[in-house]
């Protein structure tokens, strides 16, 4: 069984580029000059490496975003049904939210509001299923959150680096687990709640 095709691949890649392209800026450390009024000094100071800026990023918010999506993709097959993995590009109202973040970023207006990836589903599940498999997707924020936290509890060793790392991974799924929670259409906390209305009542 493919779990993955090439087109799914492509799409996780590309959906991984945008993802760091858009919070490159985001994560950057303050840098603190001296003098700020003394040029030799500004131009004396060290330049920012935009590409490690790019790749801290990337790996600070794509692997969380990449394994909430393939999460509902893996447990939505697990129940026998078909699920394709599809970039925002995919889609018209996702394709807009992009092009207004990818713009937004571009201008520098600073918000963005993304719908980086989602999961299409096809097929027939009971609906204790599918609230588990929209479960699925933020359950990955939620662990994500709990190792950050636990490496953070426990970890004395780390370079000021490592240890803004670990503060963004546990920042970023603390934030997604909350939003995807919510109850508002759309979003799997809706999918979530509605669900498990039908199996209680």
């Amino acid at each position: 069984m493919v779990y993955l095709s090439l087109h799914e691949l492509v799409d996780i890649v590309v959906m991984t580029l945008i993802l760091g392209f858009l919070f490159k800026d985001a994560f950057r450390p303050r840098m603190r000059v001296q003098y700020a009024d003394d040029p030799v000094a500004h131009y004396a100071r060290p330049r920012r490496n935009k590409w490690r800026d790019f790749w801290f990023a990337t790996a600070a918010v794509a692997p969380a975003v990449i394994l909430h999506e393939l999460a509902h993709k893996f447990v939505a097959m697990g129940y026998g049904l078909q699920a394709t993995f599809h970039a925002f590009y995919a889609n018209t109202t996702t394709l807009f939210l992009g092009v207004f973040a990818i713009i937004a970023k571009m201008t520098g207006l600073g918000f963005i509001f993304l719908v980086p990836g989602y999961v299409e589903i096809m097929g027939n599940a009971a609906p204790l299923q599918y609230a588990i498999i929209a479960f699925a997707g933020p359950a990955v924020h939620a662990l994500f959150w709990i190792g950050a936290l636990i490496v953070q509890k426990t970890s004395k060793n780390l370079t000021s680096r490592q240890v803004q790392f670990v503060h963004l991974t546990k920042y970023i799924n603390g934030f997604l687990f909350v939003l995807n929670m919510l109850p508002i259409p759309g979003i799997d906390g809706f999918a979530v709640y509605s669900s498990l209305g039908q199996v209680l009542l």
